[in-house]
């Protein structure tokens, strides 16, 4: 017997602030709230709001945040750290989510998407690929609740060693007043964060999109640096959202390293944070089977806390399973890049653009949902 689908509709603000009082215990990323929707949209993207989900009786299930983005040969509807589960998340209850937003967005007038993506945490049916990875698997997390005595004795030697070495090497971290967050940011910090994306080998966003940030999410923010002898050596930005805070964005110098900054910042950063109410704080990625590349920030985060947390992998729902296998196929082929595969390459595309006039070349293979 086949579930009956959830009864979904958009919140506003209040009902969205309704359904967060009333569920004190729940975490709710930030990236799943209002305040989030407003930095999307000033960011010149299309939210396109935040949803409930309810079963027959009117149990909250779930709520999810919608981003709507249009790219080359796709158009996706993506949950960013999300949905957030009210319910028991049961295998069962999860493919009752699919199935709802998979006919949601079937039905939408605001978007036409190949695809939704969102985290799963039980690989079914109707999910699948992803075509890329959105989110991370894994993280630490550091509980705050302990005496600041007892937090500093439950890092590892290496951490507590590292912070002591960056007080003797003179480094001193000042939480930057908010009125200065753009001017600092861009005259002093986002020049060390292209510094560290060059040295770490990945592309940071501009710093219009931290400018923004800091911007629009202010009221969630903080904004802490490492100085020595005048000069910034390292930074950080944390998020706080009902008493969970997350070590959001960080940058550091090559001084930075040999002077410990990075320790002695992120220490500093847990004992404001502490200070200010929060129970928690989320360091973000670590390395997974997805994100072989986050193994150095792994040595880095462990230092701090044993405690990992696994999230669920992000996956997509199809709406149109057989130009989503196109799709994803065209895209693998691109990405491996041998000058062999050009032909199929234009095969696929000739497909895509098939299959969005309505013409199913002959033979073309179907992917199961």
């Amino acid at each position: 017997m086949t579930a009956a689908p959830l009864n979904y509709s958009k919140l506003d603000g209040t009902a969205f602030a309704a359904i967060a009082d009333a569920h004190p215990h729940v975490v709710i990323p930030i990236e799943q709230t209002p305040d989030w929707v407003e930095f999307e949209r000033a960011l010149g993207r299309s939210p396109l709001g935040i949803w409930s989900y309810r079963d027959e009786v009117g149990t909250l299930v779930a709520t999810a945040s919608y981003v709507h983005i249009v790219r080359r040969f796709r158009e996706s509807v993506v949950v960013v750290n999300g949905p957030v589960w009210f319910a028991e998340r049961t295998p069962a209850a999860e493919r009752v989510l699919m199935e709802t937003v998979r006919r949601q967005f079937r039905d939408s007038a605001d978007a036409h998407p190949l695809y939704v993506r969102m985290q799963v945490a039980t690989l079914q049916a109707p999910a699948t690929g992803p075509i890329e990875h959105g989110w991370y698997e894994r993280e630490i997390v550091v509980d705050l609740t302990p005496s600041e005595a007892d937090l500093l004795r439950s890092f590892r030697p290496n951490a507590r060693n590292s912070i002591r070495r960056a007080q003797r090497n003179g480094v001193e971290v000042r939480s930057i007043p908010r009125e200065e967050w753009k001017e600092v940011f861009a005259a002093q910090l986002f020049p060390i964060m292209q510094e560290t994306a060059e040295r770490d080998g990945f592309q940071s966003f501009d710093s219009a999109y931290y400018e923004t940030l800091l911007t629009v999410l202010g009221d969630h923010l903080r904004l802490l640096v490492a100085y020595r002898d005048g000069a910034p050596l390292s930074w950080l930005i944390t998020t706080e959202y009902r008493g969970y805070s997350v070590y959001y964005f960080a940058g550091s110098t090559h001084e930075a390293r040999s002077t410990f900054a990075p320790y002695l910042l992120l220490w500093e950063a847990f004992r404001v944070l502490r200070a200010a109410g929060n129970t928690a704080c989320g360091l973000t990625g670590i390395v997974s089977e997805n994100y072989p590349g986050l193994a150095n920030v792994t040595t880095f985060k462990r230092n701090f806390s044993k405690n990992v947390v696994v999230v669920p992998t992000t996956y997509d729902i199809p709406l149109d399973p057989r130009r989503y296998a196109v799709v994803a196929s065209l895209l693998a082929v691109r990405r491996t890049g041998p000058s062999t595969l050009r032909g199929a390459v234009r095969r696929a595309a000739g497909l895509v653009r098939r299959f969005r006039t309505g013409q199913t070349a002959p033979g073309t293979p179907t992917a199961e949902t």
